[in-house]
């Protein structure tokens, strides 16, 4: 019977039933009533199953570091609001819809944050995605040579929260930048919150995109339901090489 047991654990993949049922099964001989034996099988098995759904949600995710928010040290950068950023860490602008745009220079910690934030949403049981923002113009762009643009905007606009690394002074052609513009108009009308670290300020977008109304309307729905960081400080990297 055991094997047989042990045989249909296998099949269902019930990791968690398998790696306790021994030890269910002699606390069953001695006594411990059925209830708390099937109560405590299934809770394991829900244990299992929820530990392996946040490894694939960060594997998905595709971040490319490791950070979380006690990763950056918050006492070499006294121009981040650390209360306000353990705030953010809630993740009730999610259920706002809001979206968090960190602005400053380069090295700041702008990326670490959001990093970190997304990370917090991932661990809450969100879905989300981070990308650097010239990989997904690139990926937009190609996604028009077999069609699958469509496709494409539907994953982006499913993720509860989306990262946007780095939106700078890139080169984009009139294609990439209607793609960006309808990504961001969905996510919106859907509430969804997305996160953007730029060195740019407002009115600097209207020198990365074009055309001014579709700018205008951008920001407008971009700033609607937001939560702007600004960090005015040094870079870290500069402040840890010396």
């Amino acid at each position: 019977m055991k094997r047989k047991i042990d045989g249909l654990l296998e099949e269902l993949k019930f990791k968690g039933m398998a790696a306790i049922m021994d030890q269910q099964i002699a606390r069953a001989e001695n006594g411990t009533a059925v209830q708390n034996i099937i109560y405590n099988l299934l809770q394991e098995e829900l244990r299992c199953h929820q530990e392996r759904s946040l490894i694939n949600r960060i594997r998905n995710a595709k971040m490319p570091w490791d950070w979380t928010l006690n990763s950056l040290p918050f006492h070499q950068q006294p121009m981040v609001n650390k209360n306000q950023i353990m705030t953010l860490a809630g993740l009730d602008f999610l259920e706002r819809g809001e979206n968090i745009i960190f602005h400053g220079k380069t090295g700041v910690g702008k990326s670490g944050l959001a990093v970190g934030i997304l990370r917090q949403a991932l661990i809450s049981g969100s879905r989300g995605r981070f990308y650097d923002v010239q990989r997904l113009l690139d990926d937009l762009y190609a996604s028009l040579a077999d069609r699958s643009t469509t496709k494409l905007l539907n994953a982006l606009c499913r993720y509860d929260i989306l990262l946007l690394d780095e939106l700078g002074y890139l080169t984009l052609n009139k294609e990439q930048m209607n793609a960006f513009f309808k990504l961001m108009k969905e996510r919106y009308e859907a509430g969804k919150s997305t996160i953007i670290t730029t060195n740019l300020e407002p009115d600097d977008w209207y020198q990365l995109l074009e055309p001014k109304d579709m700018v205008d309307a951008l920001l407008d729905r971009l700033y609607h339901r937001c939560v702007v960081v600004k960090i005015d400080g040094q870079s870290l990297r500069a402040s840890s090489s010396e």
